[in-house]
């Protein structure tokens, strides 16, 4: 397994649109691992593939207290969708920004597993808000997009600022 390195916003390649994965081979099993051990050593309970600069549909996630419950997400779809809620979010691709972003409350998601079997589960609480965020980002959205114009513009001033600062 191998760290990888983590987009940073505003990296235009955080925008990118991820592409589904035809096959579930060997080297998406490594690149779930892959990732699986960049969050951890971040730490965060997310990842797509996104944010490593590799435009597959994959998303790892680990709710769990004890990170031993991580969960594989390949070509993930919402399904249905009910209720609301509001949550304060984070995100590994910008570091130490924190602010609230509406999400529905539950999802029933279907997906492929590491095996390349199709599952699907309903999600609720702190699951559905992490598989809807990891879900922006292989659509290309990060989670800053739900804020203000304003918070958007002083947020994307302070990583560019911070982007010269350790370039120079």
């Amino acid at each position: 397994m191998a760290l990888l390195p983590i987009l940073i916003y505003p990296d235009a390649r955080l925008h990118k649109k991820a592409a589904p994965v035809d096959c579930v081979d060997g080297a998406i099993r490594q690149l779930a691992a892959d990732m699986a051990e960049t969050m951890y050593d971040a730490p965060g309970v997310g990842l797509a593939a996104t944010q490593v600069d590799v435009h597959r549909q994959v998303i790892v996630i680990d709710v769990s207290e004890d990170k031993s419950k991580l969960q594989v997400f390949i070509n993930p779809e919402i399904l249905a969708r009910d209720g609301e809620c509001e949550g304060e979010e984070g995100c590994l691709s910008v570091p130490g920004i924190y602010d609230y972003v509406t999400r529905s409350a539950t999802v029933r998601v279907r997906a492929l597993g590491l095996d390349g079997q199709p599952f699907e589960i309903d999600a609720e609480g702190m699951l559905a808000v992490c598989i809807q965020h990891e879900m922006d980002h292989l659509q290309g959205k990060v989670f800053v997009e739900y804020l203000s114009r304003l918070k958007q513009t002083r947020i994307k001033s302070k990583f560019i600022k911070h982007h010269a600062r350790v370039t120079a």
